[in-house]
């Protein structure tokens, strides 16, 4: 296992679960990702620079596209979402909609591989 697989796995289920459906959309549409740690957190990364991050916090999740620009794209399909800089935090009773996680996904490996 990795440090995702790894992170995962050390999670309650309810948090796990929505965590690793996050992480197998990402390596389905980037399957050559490999993981790692950026920032300080479990990630999966493309060409050697971070494609997304998960963590479980105490109250929420988050997703780390590692981009402001990734975020400010997806806001207005994530109202009532709480979302700063370059994160998108929710909770397992509210998860964010796989298209939106796909287009994350999407945007962010455009930005490494441009």
């Amino acid at each position: 296992m990795g440090a995702v697989d790894d992170s995962l796995a050390a999670m309650d289920e309810a948090d796990r679960g929505c965590l690793e459906r996050v992480i197998a959309l990402a390596r389905e549409m980037a399957p050559d990702a490999v993981e790692g740690m950026s920032y300080g957190m479990p990630a999966l990364k493309l060409d050697g620079k971070p494609l997304i991050g998960v963590v479980a916090a105490a109250k929420h999740l988050s997703i780390f596209p590692f981009s402001p620009a990734v975020v400010d794209a997806v806001a207005p399909d994530l109202e009532g979402y709480s979302l700063s800089k370059g994160t998108v935090r929710f909770t397992p009773d509210h998860p964010v909609p796989d298209d939106v996680v796909a287009e994350m996904v999407r945007l962010r490996m455009a930005e490494i591989r441009k």
